[in-house]
């Protein structure tokens, strides 16, 4: 899954904390690794879960400029598709004998949001420290080629020398937040359509 850029006062202990903080409980375990400019931190199911199949997913945090790059690791669904195997199995010869299995199918079916669950904590840690997909105001300016001088995103020559600026100036994809140059109408990192776009601060 490609990774999605937060731009802020934000770093990758930030979106840690929170993870461990709201997956470390029931049948889930979080557990972080490393420290400082990169992070992992690692969800699954405990060993020996009290109900439902086993899943495990890693999310990885990397301090990008201004930033923080968030990316999902490949979502382990094979146990839980088995627990779900067995249960339609177990109905399908006894549907009575599905009232026992009811906990496991709840586990089951919030073991396959996993994913969608991580992006949550995720938004709302980024709407917590005021962080988005737009670009920061330092990144926002270019140096001029001719002075060096930073100049604003949009000013068509340089403040300082007067020399034409061009329209060289980055700005964010609206989508997953990567950095696009202007003239592109296509996200290189998601791939999704930024025609028109306004570098507003949602999150998708």
């Amino acid at each position: 899954m490609e990774p999605r850029f937060y731009y802020g006062k934000i770093s990758p202990n930030d979106f840690a904390k929170a993870l461990l903080a709201h997956f470390n409980r029931g049948n889930l375990v979080a557990q972080k690794i490393g420290e400082g400019d990169r992070i992992v931190v690692q969800i699954s199911t405990r060993r020996q879960p009290t109900s439902g199949g086993q899943t495990g997913l890693k999310v990885l945090l990397n301090v990008v400029e201004d930033g923080v790059a968030v990316q999902l690791g490949k979502h382990n669904v094979l146990g839980v598709a088995a627990s779900l195997g067995v249960t339609a199995m177990t109905a399908w010869r006894n549907p009575l004998s599905l009232i026992g299995r009811l906990d496991d199918l709840a586990q089951d079916l919030e073991n396959l949001q996993l994913s969608d669950q991580v992006w949550r904590v995720i938004e709302n840690v980024a709407r917590f420290h005021n962080a988005s997909f737009e670009l920061s105001d330092r990144l926002k300016r270019l140096s001029c080629d001719y002075c060096r001088t930073a100049n604003p995103v949009g000013t068509p020559h340089c403040i300082a020398c007067g020399a034409p600026m061009g329209d060289i100036q980055p700005s964010s994809c609206p989508n997953c937040g990567f950095i696009i140059q202007a003239g592109e109408s296509t996200c290189s990192n998601c791939g999704r359509s930024v025609r028109g776009r306004a570098n507003s601060p949602g999150h998708s």
